[in-house]
């Protein structure tokens, strides 16, 4: 019964790890591509957006926080079912939507934050459930 708790508490962190990293960035991805501004799809226009992404200190930061993600992410389908991991990750999507309305400025309508909040009782009603419902070989799961 401790083990389970602990596998709980252990894998909630990392799903909260991915949240944050996930969040971060993609809000930073936004900011940085909206600072370049809209790439023309010529090999002139093209061959700019690359030249200004790679020399943007707020791509390479987003970078970073998807990099963070990935690690989270890989981390904690190594011990949680993919099944709890992706649902419980999905409250991602409601925080990125309130965040793009406080920080990017966008415009949400009623029937997405309808949406956004049924994506809420999804994550709760799943976080209610065992993170693990496989064996793990002994070797795997020290």
């Amino acid at each position: 019964m401790a083990s389970e708790r602990r596998l709980r508490i252990k894998t909630l962190a990392m799903v909260l790890a991915m949240v944050v990293c996930a969040n971060a960035g993609d809000l930073l991805l936004k900011y940085g591509m909206a600072q370049i501004g809209a790439v023309e799809l010529t090999a002139h226009g093209i061959s700019q957006a690359f030249r200004l992404i790679v020399t943007s200190t707020t791509i390479w930061l987003a970078i970073f926080f998807l990099i963070g993600f990935m690690v989270s992410y890989m981390t904690v389908l190594s011990w949680a079912d993919y099944s709890y991991v992706m649902p419980a990750g999905a409250f991602g999507y409601a925080a990125l939507t309130f965040l793009a309305v406080v920080y990017l400025h966008e415009s949400v309508s009623p029937r997405r934050w309808i949406g956004v909040a049924l994506i809420c009782v999804g994550v709760l009603l799943v976080g209610q459930t065992k993170p693990r419902t496989t064996e793990v070989p002994s070797e795997v799961a020290a």
